[in-house]
Parts: structure tokens; C-alpha cells; sequence
């Protein structure tokens, strides 16, 4: 009786000895002693994509480059390129299943890449899978390679794959962002400095603002990437090149170079640079430096729409869920709360990064892993988090404006605007009797005959309270020193 698909197995044989493989698996002995070794993460490679196809693309421009230089079969050189590509195109990526976490600097990773491309490539032939005299994981598929050049080598790239989705994610949120500040480009509020009152501004500068300082992230994140993009192909082992061609470097490049579209570069020191981990902790950095600035974002608006009836209460979040199991009709600000959470596991990841390349030793960093899955996490996670707090959060963003224009009516801070014409000490008295009498500054200022009403009116306009008009004094300072008396003693 046959046996199941699931249960035929085929032999596979490496220095250790003999395994058995199931038959329908790409994957070979390779992987399955890493299956067994490593089973802490619990999630494969796979879940990072771009991961996997950036070791695709090594893997066909090494095939390529060995073609081109003749120490590869032009055959044989063929069939992996054709089947790098089909991973390249999203196929296979559920035969990418070593874990993300693993010891041996990213070997088992590199040998899953080479035995699933090897035999997707037998296949192409017409040949059996584990038909390795015919086409072998190690002798062709890495021919000129090593773990050590091809690992890094292929997270820089995925790294440079997935920025390109983190980065449309950010923009179209920082335009989230801009078309709120047009929205509520005269909605006038009360500016905070160290949680109390300041001075007046509009909500649409506020808005602004967060699209301003998102914007600035972009830019860093691009000029970040750039330190991805020198690569140390050909480096084999420790970066002496052994087992290579004097050709292979160049020429791996200028295809990988053609394969990714990403403007990488050989590095000038390959020993230096199959050790070195520098541009991962800066990438990293330039991460968190996005997600913490974008977690006080996420602060701002908690703040600015809490209550709705005992805090703020200045702009209104959309509802997305109850908030409570025991009090009714409660509703809590849920999307920027997740977003926070994101930005501390975002800070914490690079911590991570920061120890492991700490934790290299001599010619090799063996936590090139743990640094791969931070980052990547990282990306995923706030692309993720960037387009939940878009699409569920600020798209459907409402101000309260009658609230804000009575705060705004209310506040002492408007004296500020003042200052230039009454004073700085006349404005402190008529700000502390405002305090005490509840009565409004404008009134205060005419009926110590210091300003006119139309004057008053003008300097407290919407456009010139919030800076959008320029204030220029047109009653001389050295006549605003004269406080009326009742003022004077409350000083």
C-alpha cells in the first residue's frame, strides 16, 4: 500500500550524517537540523518577504555572475536563475521555514535559501528533488558565496525593499496630516507649553506641525538607507575573498545591482565590512527616532480629544470600539494607544540591535539574526501602525469648534499679543485681575484707557493671534507704563 504524500520521505546525507526529508518538501537536511535546533521564535523567515526575496535575488546574481566569469555551467547557472526568479515573483516562500531566531550567524537561513532554489531548480529540469550529483545546494547555488557575505548582504537589500512600503505608508499619513491643518486652518485654539496655557494659535498650525516633523523622518530614514547599500559580496568567510573568483565581486555586484534597482555598492574593506554592523545600529536608530516622535504625536492627540466632557475636549477621535465592559457609552482613543505600544517595541528592538552588534567578535558578527528580525519587526510594525492610525484616526479627525473659540475667549493668554503695545508689566497686572475677576482681557485693556476697542480688536484677530499676520506696535511702549491704580495693587 502506498504510502501518503505526507508521509513519503527521501534520504538526504551531510557531514553529521543521513536525515529523512519529506519528499513534497523543498527544503532539505540542511533545514531540517535547523528545524530541530532552533525552535524558539516560532515564526519562519517567511514572514518577512522581502527577506526572502532579497536572498533570491543574491542567489541569481551569484548564478548570473558565475556564468558570466565561467566557473558555473551556463545550464545550470540558468535553471537557479530561473528559479530565484520564481521566489523573486512570491512562489515558494512557504519552503522558507527556519526560524528567525538561530545561532550560526545566519548559516541555516542560507541554506534553506540554497536548498529550496536548488530544488525548484531540479524540478525546472525534470529531475527529482535531493538530485544533488545533478545539482547540488552547496557546490552550485552558492558557488563564490559564503553565509557571511551573502546573509548580511541580503538583509541590507530586503531592508531597502521593505523601506520603499514603510516610506509610501509615512508619506501618506504626513499628507493625512496636512489636509487636516487645511481643514482647521482657522480654527482657533489655546497653545500649552508645560501643560498650561500659553498662547493662542490655530489648530491647523497644530496639525501642521505633526505633518512637519513627519516629513523630517522621511528624509532621515532615506539618508539612513543609503548606509544599507554598501555590501560585502565576494567577501566569503572573513572578507579575503577565498573560494573566489577575482572577477566574481564586480561582477555579482553590477547584477545584483540590475536584479534589486537599489544603487548599492562594494565595500572598499571587506574584512571590515563582513564585521561590521554600523549601518544596521544607525538604520535602526533612524527607526526609532520615527516611531518615538510619532508615539508623541499619538500623546498629543489622546490629550487634545480627551474627556470629551472633563478634559480637553478639543478635537474628537473617531469611535472605533467600546471602550468599557462596565461603564456604558465609554469610547478610549484605541488606534493612537496601539501606535504607542508600537513605538515602544520599536525602542526596545533597537536596544536589541544595539547589544548584538555590541556583541560581535572578531572577523563575524553571529547575531546578524537577532538584528535582522528587530528590524525587520520594526518596519512591519510601524508600516502597520502608520496606516491604522491614517485610515481609523486622523482621516476622520473632527474639531470642536465652538469649545475651542470659547477657551480661546476665555484665556488670559491673548494678553501676550498685547505686550508689544501696554507692556510687559501692565500685561502680568491685567492678566492677574483677569484671573481673579473672571472678566475678559479686552475689556481690561480699554478701560485702563491703554488701548481702543478697534485696536484691541485688531491685535486680537484670528490671524494675528496666531502669527499668520504680522504684529507691528503702533502705540509707543514708553506710554503703557501707566497702570491704572486699581491694577497697580494687585501686582
Amino acid at each position: 500500500m502506498a504510502l501518503d504524500a505526507m508521509t513519503r520521505t527521501r534520504t538526504e546525507t551531510d557531514s553529521l550524517g543521513s536525515m529523512e526529508i519529506p519528499a513534497d518538501a523543498y527544503w532539505g537536511i540542511h533545514t531540517a537540523r535547523a528545524l530541530e535546533n532552533f525552535p524558539i521564535s516560532k515564526r519562519p523567515i517567511s514572514v518577512y518577504k522581502d527577506l526572502v526575496k532579497a536572498l533570491a535575488m543574491v542567489k541569481q546574481a551569484s548564478a548570473r555572475a558565475n556564468k558570466e566569469i565561467g566557473v558555473l555551467d551556463a545550464e545550470k547557472a540558468d535553471l537557479i536563475d530561473r528559479a530565484a526568479q520564481l521566489v523573486i515573483d512570491g512562489r515558494y516562500h512557504d519552503q522558507f521555514v527556519v526560524g528567525v531566531i538561530q545561532g550560526g550567524a545566519g548559516t541555516s537561513t542560507n541554506m534553506n535559501a540554497n536548498e529550496v532554489i536548488t530544488n525548484i531548480a531540479l524540478e525546472l529540469a525534470g529531475r527529482e528533488k535531493g538530485d544533488y550529483d545533478y545539482l547540488s545546494p552547496i557546490d552550485h547555488t552558492n558557488r563564490s558565496q559564503s553565509t557571511n557575505d551573502v546573509y548580511p548582504t541580503a538583509i541590507k537589500v530586503g531592508l531597502g525593499l521593505d523601506l520603499q512600503t514603510l516610506l509610501e505608508e509615512l508619506d501618506l499619513l504626513r499628507k493625512a496630516f496636512l489636509q487636516k491643518a487645511v481643514e482647521f486652518h482657522d480654527v482657533l485654539k489655546v497653545g500649552r507649553t508645560q501643560l498650561q496655557d500659553a498662547v493662542p494659535m490655530t489648530l491647523g498650525q497644530e496639525f501642521h506641525g505633526f505633518a512637519t516633523t513627519l516629513g523630517e523622518d522621511y528624509s532621515r530614514l532615506k539618508e539612513n538607507a543609503y548606509l544599507l547599500y554598501e555590501v560585502n559580496m565576494g567577501a566569503t568567510a572573513i572578507g579575503t575573498g577565498i573560494t573566489t573568483h577575482p572577477s566574481y565581486g564586480n561582477a555579482v555586484l553590477r547584477h545584483l545591482r540590475e536584479i534589486t534597482g537599489l544603487d548599492l555598492e562594494l565595500a572598499t574593506d571587506l574584512v571590515e565590512s563582513t564585521s561590521d554592523t554600523g549601518a544596521f545600529m544607525s538604520f535602526s536608530a533612524s527607526l526609532k527616532r520615527n516611531a518615538i516622535k510619532l508615539s508623541k504625536i499619538c500623546n498629543d492627540l489622546r490629550l487634545l480629544s480627551s474627556g470629551p466632557q472633563a478634559g480637553l475636549g478639543e478635537i474628537n477621535l473617531p469611535a472605533r470600539q467600546a471602550g468599557s465592559s462596565i461603564m456604558p457609552g465609554k469610547v478610549n482613543p484605541v488606534i493612537p494607544e496601539v501606535v504607542n505600544q508600537v513605538a515602544f517595541a520599536v525602542a526596545g528592538a533597537d536596544l536589541t540591535v544595539t547589544m548584538a552588534a555590541e556583541g560581535g567578535q572578531l572577523q563575524l558578527n553571529a547575531f546578524e539574526p537577532v538584528i535582522a528580525h528587530s528590524i525587520f519587526q520594526s518596519i512591519t510594525w510601524m508600516r502597520r501602525g502608520m496606516h491604522t492610525l491614517r485610515v481609523n484616526c486622523v482621516e476622520g479627525i473632527t474639531a470642536n469648534r465652538e469649545r475651542l473659540g470659547a477657551m480661546v475667549g476665555s484665556s488670559v493668554g491673548v494678553i501676550t499679543a498685547l505686550t508689544p503695545f501696554i507692556g510687559y508689566a501692565a500685561a502680568a497686572a491685567l492678566a492677574k485681575t483677569a484671573l481673579l475677576t473672571g472678566r475678559s482681557v479686552a475689556d481690561l485693556v480699554v478701560e485702563a484707557g491703554l488701548m481702543s476697542r478697534d485696536e484691541v480688536i485688531k491685535q486680537l484677530s484670528p490671524a494675528r493671534l496666531s502669527g499668520l499676520e504680522t504684529i507691528t506696535a503702533t502705540i509707543p511702549i514708553a506710554g503703557a507704563v501707566d497702570v491704572a491704580p486699581e491694577l497697580d495693587s494687585e501686582i
